[in-house]
């Protein structure tokens, strides 16, 4: 049986969480293997929520469930987290959750102060971030100054670090006109919190390929999208790390071949949140009706989601750097009763045709998608499970989807709920 890696296929917010959900059932380890707490999935199980930004979602299915080394950890938020769905009845304990023992560690009164600070700093240059310190966290690991969770258990080491981690953001701080941090008071945080981190510590490379011999089923969960990809998204509005399949192995520790088959998630529509280039953006009414019917609000920011038609460009892309096998397609449903539809299928740019997004930021910000227009239907997809059950206006409109980003659907979802999901073809079985 194959292990499965599910990555986003767009700007993120494709609706990871309900398969995610619907595979971690299937699966016996959930893996997350990059990004921090700006990332959010939402579970709806037997009629409750759950709102995850950093643990994996197999908790909720009472699965081992794995924080990688490629994901940034703030400790607070974490513990905040464990706290909030215990008070939904379930228990996060040491020998459910591990994290990664060499994963980076987010100091909110130093990585978020920053985070804001620059931002603000930005002014109509805003990249548009959450502001809760994930990319500070990820620049101190590549510039070799991080706290790593192993850094807990040595306290000596611990304030050796944190004076020479503070000598860079204090310098950087004391340039955006901010008061400098006080060493001694995040140091006592540090060691407060250090007993309620560390039981969760493990060796996580060594776990996995003891895992791997188990032959047991491993899902490997990303955060963001394709597009949101520090080297192949839409620099600079993207993550401080990369989304695609190929950091699954290393956000985690393992091989590129224990990844197995990769599941690339994206709607039928297109949505992005923050500032950036959104070439197939709606500003009219069609879009604000896509929005309100899709429920397009950030699951951690809680900021309205820009809407657009389908760029087949984007995913095509995102399908052939991310490796992607197969297409879990979301949100049918909310397309339901239009009389059109439009795909993108190739941009104008300076007078050119292409059928990639360049890397240029300013090209980028000139691309002008070319539209091919497809008769919509007015039956309601809502809860469908079967092919039979579709419109066959619906079907040409995924098979068309199909050709242009040269992948299949494997699945298909029509609406929040777990079970109302076509299953195509079997990641798992791959």
């Amino acid at each position: 049986m194959a292990n499965v890696a599910v990555v986003g296929a767009q700007w993120g917010d494709e609706g990871k969480g309900k398969v995610v959900d619907w595979l971690s059932e299937r699966a016996d380890v959930v893996v997350r293997f990059q990004g921090g707490h700006n990332a959010g999935h939402t579970l709806v199980v037997e009629g409750k929520t759950y709102k995850l930004s950093l643990l994996p979602s197999g908790v909720v299915r009472g699965k081992l469930s794995i924080i990688g080394n490629g994901v940034v950890v703030d400790p607070w938020a974490l513990l905040g987290e464990i706290e909030r769905i215990r008070e939904q009845g379930i228990t996060v304990t040491p020998d459910m959750l591990k994290i990664a023992e060499n994963a980076t560690l987010i100091l909110p009164s130093v990585h978020g102060h920053l985070d804001r600070a620059r931002e603000q700093a930005s002014g109509a240059g805003k990249i548009g971030t959450t502001g809760r310190g994930i990319g500070p966290a990820y620049e101190d690991k590549v510039g070799r100054r991080a706290i790593r969770v192993c850094d807990l258990d040595d306290m000596a080491m611990l304030e050796r670090k944190l004076d020479r981690m503070l000598a860079h953001h204090n310098a950087l701080l004391k340039s955006l006109g901010e008061s400098e941090l006080d060493g001694q008071k995040i140091l006592g945080e540090l060691q407060a919190i250090a007993p309620k981190i560390l039981p969760y510590s493990a060796v996580v490379w060594q776990l996995l390929d003891e895992i791997r011999h188990t032959r047991k089923r491993v899902l490997f969960e990303g955060a963001q999208g394709a597009m949101l990809d520090i080297d192949h998204g839409t620099y600079p509005f993207v993550t401080s790390s990369n989304t695609v399949s190929g950091n699954a192995g290393t956000g985690s520790g393992v091989g590129p071949s224990q990844v197995g088959y990769v599941l690339g998630i994206c709607k039928a529509y297109t949505t992005r949140v923050g500032s950036g280039p959104f070439p197939t953006e709606l500003f009219d009414a069609v879009g604000e009706l896509i929005g309100d019917r899709g429920r397009e609000f950030g699951t951690v920011t809680g900021r309205r989601r820009r809407c657009g038609w389908f760029d087949a460009v984007l995913v095509r892309q995102a399908v052939k750097v991310g490796g992607v096998n197969g297409i879990a397609l979301m949100k049918l449903d909310v397309l339901d009763g239009f009389e059109e539809l439009k795909i993108c299928t190739g941009y104008r740019c300076r007078g050119e045709v292409i059928h990639h997004l360049p890397a240029s930021q300013a090209r980028q910000a000139e691309v002008e998608p070319i539209y091919e227009t497809m008769p919509g239907w007015r039956e309601s997809t809502e809860g469908a499970r079967s092919w039979a059950d579709l419109p066959a206006a619906a079907v040409k409109y995924i098979r068309r989807i199909e050709e242009l980003i040269e992948t299949p659907v494997a699945l298909l979802s029509t609406s929040p709920e777990r079970d109302d999901t076509i299953l195509v073809h079997d990641p798992f079985a791959a």
